[in-house]
């Protein structure tokens, strides 16, 4: 097993069988999924949840797909999140309009379940492509070398344990992107070892002891990101 996360994607329909569909295909393809049938709802889950991807309707009660996705592209920890419309509006303007917004994509019902996870997974595939890791990130003060497994913050050299590194250089990659401690223990430990929640708090702290407090925030009830600021 690669330890490697499930990708998290929301799905936005007012039309239930609709979710039921997408969540099915979506699940079977090895997605994490939820669901929510209204805009203002899916705001509130994104929020909680960070989708890598969203699946989202324009014809929605309480907030269209245009104002949801506007809402969610100017959230900082779903700057690299994909939004993909799924919809019956097939005149210029709607598509326009998604795009302006800041749309991936853009694809008219009736949903082909088949085409319709290829088109996913090609996204994805994208994205790795065009965000494949570099060993050495530099931001501000602070620069992260894998090659060398060193740390230099106001060129002076900081030694961490290789646990520790990993964590600062897997949340440095993926800059105020909010990350759960079950998706840090996949990430850095694996899923194949046993290790408790508790365990990421603690290389938290020493690696903060040992960088400052300024890099690595806190979000109450979620869990860690680093910070640009």
């Amino acid at each position: 097993m690669s330890g490697k996360p499930a990708q998290k994607v929301l799905v936005v329909d007012d039309e239930e069988p609709i979710l039921e569909l997408l969540k099915y295909n979506l699940e079977k393809g090895g997605y994490e999924v939820k669901t929510a049938s209204d805009g203002m709802k899916a705001i509130e889950i994104a929020k909680r949840f960070i989708p890598d991807l969203v699946l989202l309707d324009i014809m929605m009660p309480k907030m269209d797909g245009v104002e949801t996705c506007r809402q969610i592209k100017a959230m900082p920890e779903m700057d690299k999140t994909f939004v993909v419309f799924l919809t019956a509006r097939s005149e210029e303007y709607s598509e326009v309009a998604a795009f302006d917004v800041g749309a991936d994509d853009y694809i008219t019902k009736p949903i082909k379940p088949r085409a319709l996870m290829s088109r996913i997974s090609a996204l994805f595939r994208r994205d790795v492509k065009k965000t494949a890791p570099s060993t050495q990130i530099s931001i501000g003060e602070l620069t992260i070398d894998r090659t060398s497994y060193t740390i230099k913050i106001r060129n002076k050299e900081i030694n961490l344990p290789k646990k520790e590194f990993e964590l600062l250089y897997f949340l440095a990659q993926n800059p105020n992107k909010v990350f759960s401690r079950e998706d840090l223990l996949q990430n850095i430990w694996g899923s194949d070892v046993y290790v408790l929640a508790r365990t990421v708090d603690v290389h938290i702290r020493k690696v903060r002891e040992k960088i400052g407090e300024d890099f690595i925030t806190t979000v109450k009830g979620v869990g860690y990101k680093f910070s640009l600021n």
